[in-house]
């Protein structure tokens, strides 16, 4: 029964000739699958029509192949043979009264074009703008090139609706599309009619939606994403002149899709930005318009979205990583069930897929992109199976993600902790600094349990093997963690690193301990990760002196991936943080540390009263070994199956284990598969020549 206070974010809204079913916007997103995994794709949208959205919509897709992003994988409208792809998303996208939307791009200067090996083209001749720095220069379009841009778009959007798309969005967000390029200053460095004045800059967007409203008629909305402000200084399209080309085109579009900067900006993490944060920058805006007005967030409290919207902020609630956490997010507040909601955590590990030109994952929910690929879908788990009962040894995400998804099945759970707490790591490094949100993962799971009478936990219980062999359940799953190895084994150093007796020596599950260490502290990263930094940031608002050492050219390096890389930096150096970057820890002597260049091998001795080491984990297998080795004792215990999950198998990121988990309680009684591959995929069909 849903709570008459959020009665507003179920109420019809118009987008030009076609009306959404409530607030619920899922603005575009990427997913890793694009082109080469459109079923996969096409399911997990399906999935949100289910789950109660309003609009869905496609993440970029590339409408022509004079301009593409390879190596990044998107959705491709290039010519008639993406529509039956397209078509097969849009169907699945509006099985449950969603509008389907796709968004159209452009790349211009983002689109290095090194698959078609097409010259790129610009408002002016620049070199490309892509994450990779590609020494590609695009050239300046000269009228022509305007010309056969527009005709393009008009092909683009006749076949976007051909494919059954309710809605077409232009993209000029993120510094990745035409339009954007054309607004700003920075890459428009034209005298004609479409440089210099806003208007005339600005005459490109107007020409294509005017001539885009033409092409697909009176049926479909036509939508505009924008950046509210690219944030690179004078030269480039400040939130004033947004505000300003808005009022100047108020009724062009039908609805006008705000998102903030550049992406990082946009969809930075929990630790650097929270919800709402982009409100200061799309307050008021809707003054200017009589046209619909959506906005981005990270929205995960339907209190927040009443409010964006009784404020008068937004009219739709824009949503990306919270519809990819949970999917049913608008169908849990339709249905009164608020404590339900799998709250996005905000670690951008869903990014990563893009990043790395892989399938996407979520640490909230295991299932996306899996919907399809092994038929998970994210609320419902097949029935048991005929085992009936499940030990779990450990409460780290993938215990807890286990003991859930088992609970639902039906399967009589008891899970054995040895704190006295739930949670494992993530109750040790939501308490570090901006990590609070990541205790949802354990919230969430800890709540649904507590509604089961069919799962049992039990605090301070450290299990033997004699233990486990004795209590009769017929399945285990051993789920004990991992913890920071003390050796300085990680990628430099494959054997244990060189140290001094004398010399104090930290790690990471130290200082979440309470243990920081006084004076001049190194600390040295071949993690990579979040954690060198964040443990960085700890010790030096507690007034330690830290000099980070990495063997990378980067701070962090792999936060590249979830978008942090440079505010991580950024922060460190705020904080007086010492970075050496391209150096590797050698040896840890008296008084310091031993260096080397990671290139040369030059060395330079940094000194340091202690050392912090964040380079690998040592997976707590050691029941788990002994429980193997007898094995044969299994059967006359009446076990059936003794499995390893989770960071106890091999550490990962906090997605891994509970996607270690999940996958464990589906598989749990399943047919064995032998060498069958475990999941879907498409194969691209062979040309007849």
């Amino acid at each position: 029964m849903r709570d008459p206070r959020y009665d507003v974010l179920f109420e019809p809204m118009k987008i030009g000739p076609v009306t959404a079913k409530n607030r619920f916007y899922q603005v575009p997103h990427c997913n890793g699958g694009g082109y080469r995994d459109p079923s996969a794709a096409a399911e997990m949208r399906r999935i949100k029509s289910e789950g109660g959205w309003g609009v869905i919509f496609t993440e970029q897709t590339e409408m022509h192949h004079t301009s593409e992003i390879t190596p990044f994988i998107e959705l491709r409208l290039w010519d008639d043979a993406d529509i039956p792809m397209l078509a097969k998303m849009a169907k699945a996208m509006k099985q449950y009264g969603a509008l389907a939307g796709i968004q159209l791009a452009y790349s211009g200067i983002n689109g290095p074009n090194l698959y078609t090996k097409e010259v790129p083209r610009g408002p002016s001749a620049l070199p490309i703008r892509t994450f990779t720095n590609d020494p590609v220069q695009a050239r300046a379009m000269d009228k022509q090139d305007i010309r056969d841009l527009r005709r393009w778009h008009r092909n683009a959007f006749k076949r976007a609706k051909q494919a059954g798309f309710d809605l077409v969005c232009l993209y000029g967000a993120h510094g990745f599309g035409i339009i954007q390029h054309f607004l700003s200053t920075a890459t428009n460095q034209r005298t004609d009619e479409y440089g210099g004045s806003l208007e005339n800059r600005s005459r490109l967007m107007r020409e294509l939606i005017e001539e885009g409203r033409d092409a697909i008629g009176d049926t479909c909305g036509l939508t505009l994403r924008l950046s509210l402000d690219e944030m690179i200084g004078d030269l480039g399209f400040a939130n004033s002149e947004v505000r300003d080309m808005i009022e100047m085109h108020a009724d062009l579009p039908d609805l006008w899709d705000l998102a903030h900067g550049a992406w990082e900006d946009c969809s930075g993490p929990s630790r650097f930005k929270g919800e709402a944060a982009q409100e200061d920058l799309v307050s008021g805006i809707k003054k200017l318009t009589s046209k619909p007005v959506v906005g981005v967030g990270r929205f995960t409290s339907p209190d927040v979205m009443v409010k964006m919207i009784k404020s008068g902020t937004l009219d739709f609630i824009g949503c990306a990583r919270p519809s990819i956490a949970d999917p049913f997010l608008p169908r849990k507040v339709e249905e009164g069930r608020i404590e339900d909601i799998r709250e996005c955590i905000g670690c951008n590990i869903c990014i990563t897929g893009d990043m790395t030109m892989s399938i996407s994952r979520c640490t909230q929910n295991p299932t996306f992109m899996e919907e399809w690929r092994k038929g998970w879908h994210p609320e419902r788990m097949q029935a048991k199976g005929p085992s009936e009962s499940v030990l779990i040894v450990g409460a780290g995400p993938a215990g807890l993600e286990a003991a859930r998804a088992l609970g639902l099945r039906g399967y009589q759970v008891a899970v054995a902790e040895a704190g006295t707490e739930l949670g494992g790591r993530v109750a040790r490094e939501c308490r570090l600094p901006g990590l609070s949100a990541w205790g949802r993962v354990r919230d969430y799971r800890q709540y649904q349990l507590s509604q089961m009478p069919n799962v049992d936990i039990y605090f301070e219980s450290r299990l033997s093997a004699d233990d486990i062999l004795g209590f009769g359940f017929d399945n285990v799953a051993i789920a004990t963690g991992s913890a920071w190895r003390r050796d300085g084994v990680a990628r430099a150093h494959v054997v244990p690193m060189p140290m001094a007796p004398d010399m104090p020596v930290y790690t990471p599950d130290d200082l979440m301990d309470g243990k920081v260490p006084t004076g001049n502290v190194v600390l040295f990263d071949d993690d990579h990760y979040y954690v060198g930094g964040v443990l960085a940031e700890l010790m030096a608002r507690q007034g330690v002196r830290v000099t980070l050492v990495t063997p990378s050219a980067y701070v962090s390096d792999w936060t590249r991936n979830t978008l942090e890389q440079g505010a991580i930096h950024r922060r460190l150096a705020d904080l007086g943080v010492e970075i050496v970057l391209n150096r590797t820890v050698t040896r840890i002597v008296s008084g310091g540390v031993a260096t080397a260049c990671t290139y040369t091998g030059a060395e330079r001795d940094i000194e340091s009263d202690a050392v912090v080491l964040v380079t690998s984990r040592q997976q707590d297998d050691g029941i788990w070994r002994e429980l193997q080795a007898r094995r044969e004792e299994w059967a006359g215990n009446g076990i059936h199956s003794i499995k390893v999950i989770g960071d106890a198998e091999a550490p990962g990121p906090i997605a891994w284990a509970t996607y270690a988990g999940h996958r464990y309680a589906r598989e749990l009684d399943e047919a064995d598969i032998g060498d069958a591959l475990p999941f879907r995929r498409e194969i691209t069909a062979l040309a007849l020549d």
